[in-house]
């Protein structure tokens, strides 16, 4: 039988005997032998740096037993068989699937649609991971954007260029499916074991190109550089997609998984009476602070030992009755430009694999609705979420300078409502511009960030500290959209219309929208009698 025995505890005194310990301490939770443990294996590892006690390591194991035991105590369950292999068989469709989309989410919808023999047509308006390499590079260098080739579009989806997280709230044996098709692309193991798996910006265009080149061995169509611009509907059920330029594909089974920054779709899509809904949103500014400072805050007298990865931190509050919180916290990383339109600016953070940067960085963002959209000037227009959006990031532009200099402002200062100087030096590649941050917002959301900053100042001493610094501006937490799912995960208003993945409102971040992307796919399938 095999079991796993999780909350192992190792101080960091402890690590040069973690195998023998763990045995022996996974024995004492089963109330074994130790010869009554054939095999036992790390299956999760993650610091706990809580409180004022050093830092320490929260094990999880997998242990194969040759007696079943009498009683599984809280922190042991038995493991589950594996998932059966999907059964391959001749494909049932006229027209194959298409995949609107070559992010996480329409990549493993393809995927697992291979799997059982269906050949899918993936639609993606940017270029393959290489090409939109360089032009990502281009833009970080030189400021010039690509609107069709940057952070938000091509192969990979936005995640490819901002960190490669697999955190996720999603709680569910299709996280570690998501883990091995990763690693059996490309993907360092240690992403199986680690409490905070993370791919590394600089991994991440390998390893979908090595997916990339699996789907086109099973017989998928890729075709980037292929903006859809439309839906095609025939009797009131899906019909195909509309392409720039007037071309056309043929489907009666069409995947949305456009991402977040799909704000041409949306205004096309928006036509469709109820396809699509307005939600609230997570706006608000990223902090950088020194990587040390960061991690003396969290590991104490502890910090710098060589077994301790870069710290990071999880805030959560509430400012002015809205919920405030820390978002993408990215140590050891870079804070990056991730515009998609000229004359308008967001950003986001990124880590590279060893997460070896001076800096830290984090998003703080508050609760953001259509009552803000409305006070904004933008109605209940169905987009409201899409103009306020736009609305910020032009004046984060014009604060900036251009050249998408990002405006940014110490967050003592912010604070204390003043303009200020800034550190010489960052890790934002474009440069920053002293500006009073205050007036990219309504004055009701600067008032919540404000009041939620403070508190968490109070409980991470050092966290408001004059080497702390604000940038602006992050926008693009999540879609400003929803695509209502019914029955088979299909649209109500649009049968055979199957929304998808973070940009129709149903997933956020990398692994709950490749999550999402295998549920369609089976939930297709299934619908389709394939």
């Amino acid at each position: 039988m095999r079991l796993q025995v999780s909350n192992l505890l190792l101080h960091l005194h402890e690590l040069e005997r973690a195998p023998e310990l763990l045995r022996r301490r996974a024995a004492r939770v089963l109330s074994l032998e130790l010869d009554e443990i054939r095999t036992i294996r790390v299956t999760r590892r993650s610091v706990d740096a809580r409180g004022r006690r050093p830092p320490r390591f929260v094990v999880a194991v997998e242990v194969e037993v040759s007696r079943v035991p009498t009683y599984l105590p809280p922190g042991v369950r038995r493991l589950a068989l594996p998932r059966p292999a999907l059964r391959r068989a001749p494909p049932r469709f006229t027209h194959p699937p298409i995949i609107v989309g070559a992010g996480p989410a329409g990549l493993f919808c393809a995927r697992t649609l291979a799997e059982a023999g269906v050949r899918a047509v993936i639609v993606e308006r940017g270029r393959a991971v290489e090409p939109r390499k360089r032009d990502v590079a281009r833009l970080y260098r030189t400021g010039h954007l690509d609107p069709e080739s940057n952070v938000s579009f091509g192969e990979g989806g936005a995640g490819t260029f901002t960190d490669g997280k697999l955190s996720t709230r999603v709680r569910d044996r299709e996280v570690r499916e998501v883990l091995e098709i990763l690693v059996a692309h490309g993907a360092d193991p240690e992403i199986l074991v680690s409490g905070r798996p993370h791919l590394g910006s600089e991994r991440l265009p390998g390893i979908i190109a090595h997916l990339r080149r699996w789907l086109l061995a099973q017989g998928c169509e890729i075709h980037f550089e292929t903006r859809v611009t439309g839906l095609l509907v025939e009797g009131g059920r899906i019909a195909g997609v509309r392409l720039a330029g007037g071309g056309r594909l043929s489907s009666r089974h069409v995947v949305l998984a456009p991402g977040n920054a799909a704000r041409e779709l949306y205004r096309e899509l928006a036509r469709i009476p109820g396809l699509l809904q307005p939600k609230p949103l997570a706006m608000g500014l990223r902090v950088e602070h020194p990587q040390a400072l960061i991690d003396r805050i969290q590991y104490g007298a502890s910090a710098g030992h060589p077994a301790l990865p870069p710290a990071e931190y999880k805030l959560a509050g509430r400012g002015g009755g809205r919920g405030v919180w820390a978002f993408c916290m990215c140590p050891g990383g870079v804070v990056v430009p991730t515009p998609t339109v000229s004359e308008a600016l967001c950003v986001n953070g990124m880590s590279g694999a060893r997460r070896s940067s001076r800096w830290a960085n984090s998003a703080l963002v508050v609760e953001v609705g259509p009552e803000d959209f409305a006070r904004a000037g933008f109605g209940d227009d169905l987009l409201a979420g899409v103009h306020f959006q736009e609305a910020v990031e032009r004046k984060a532009y014009a604060l900036g300078g251009g050249a998408y200099r990002a405006p940014a402002q110490r967050l003592t200062d912010f604070l204390a409502g003043r303009v200020g100087t800034l550190p010489r030096r960052s890790s934002y590649p474009r440069g920053l511009s002293a500006a009073d941050l205050r007036g990219l917002y309504p004055r009701v959301l600067v008032r919540a960030l404000a009041e939620a900053i403070e508190g968490f100042g109070r409980r991470l001493r050092g966290f408001c500290s004059e080497e702390a610094v604000l940038v602006g501006a992050e926008t693009r937490t999540s879609a400003p959209v929803s695509f209502p799912r019914g029955e088979h995960l299909q649209s109500p208003a649009l049968p055979g219309l199957y929304p998808c993945g973070e940009g129709c409102g149903h997933a956020g971040g990398i692994v709950s929208a490749a999550i999402d992307g295998m549920r369609v796919a089976r939930t297709l399938l299934r619908a389709t009698g394939n």
